[in-house]
């Protein structure tokens, strides 16, 4: 299904397929409309997103979740998904958003990195690659589209520092479009908890693989044990290798004692 029609009906009409690879495009403080698109957005955040926005704010990711976010449940396959929550003003403004631009830039989500380009991304069951579509957003207040510079969609993903959270965020894909999950009426509201807490709560997951049995029951690679403790990035990988093992049964992880290898 195209991204025209699962897109959020508001949407749907300015979505343009990217023909020929190529767009014109820039946003800076000098273009009329600057902060215009941070207003008034159905932004859903990726584990991803929350890893970098929690870090980059000092928070724990509970007191991010807690002051930034809203939960909704994604009820065709029972997943709490998350969502940045707008400040309570006439303009539903992006709570990151300043006049002199954003405050949290560096480390940005990906929905604003990748904009005014949307990615739909899906995965191959069959040969496991990533299949990508790419389209242009025409929003009516956006005057960016008047710059002269063109860009190529390779060049504007490196330039927006994309690559890494395209790495996750397909990671992520393949849990949440995985058939196990998929199928039937979804997840039983004790894996929802569990779903919630390795995608979201990740310093709360670490005290679960830290303080539980975890490490004495499955055999991680030489090294990991102690790269979950200290990073993020580790952390969300086992984090993703847990849910594809315990909610998809794909055999990513190796118990101790039992011949199924992590992939």
């Amino acid at each position: 299904m195209s991204l025209e029609k699962t897109a959020p009906e508001a949407i749907q009409e300015m979505l343009q397929p990217l023909e020929g690879g190529q767009f014109k495009f820039a946003c800076h403080p000098h273009v009329p409309c600057f902060t215009e698109c941070c207003r008034e957005l159905k932004l859903l955040l990726t584990p991803y997103d929350i890893l970098r926005l929690k870090n980059h704010l000092g928070l724990d990711a509970g007191t991010f979740l807690n002051q930034y976010t809203q939960t909704e449940l994604d009820t065709r396959r029972n997943l709490p998904m998350i969502y940045l929550q707008m400040q309570e003003d006439p303009r539903r403004t992006c709570p990151f958003v300043t006049p002199k631009g954003c405050r949290v830039y560096e480390d940005r989500p990906a929905a604003c990195r990748i904009y005014p380009v949307a990615r739909a991304s899906r995965m191959h069951r069959r040969h496991g690659t990533v299949q990508e579509d790419f389209f242009v957003l025409h929003e009516p207040h956006c005057l960016g589209f008047e710059e002269s510079r063109t860009w190529s969609i390779q060049e504007w993903t490196q330039d927006q520092g994309l690559e890494k959270y395209n790495e996750f965020n397909n990671l992520w894909m393949e849990i949440i479009t995985h058939p196990k999950v998929m199928q039937g009426s979804g997840l039983s509201e004790k894996q929802q908890q569990m779903f919630f807490l390795a995608s979201y709560n990740l310093d709360k997951f670490r005290d679960f693989v830290l303080g539980s049995r975890f490490l004495q029951l499955f055999d991680l690679p030489e090294g990991e044990s102690e790269a979950v403790r200290e990073s993020d990035e580790a952390l969300l990988r086992l984090a993703f290798l847990w849910l594809k093992f315990s909610l998809c049964n794909e055999p990513v992880l190796r118990m101790r004692g039992v011949g199924n290898h992590a992939s």
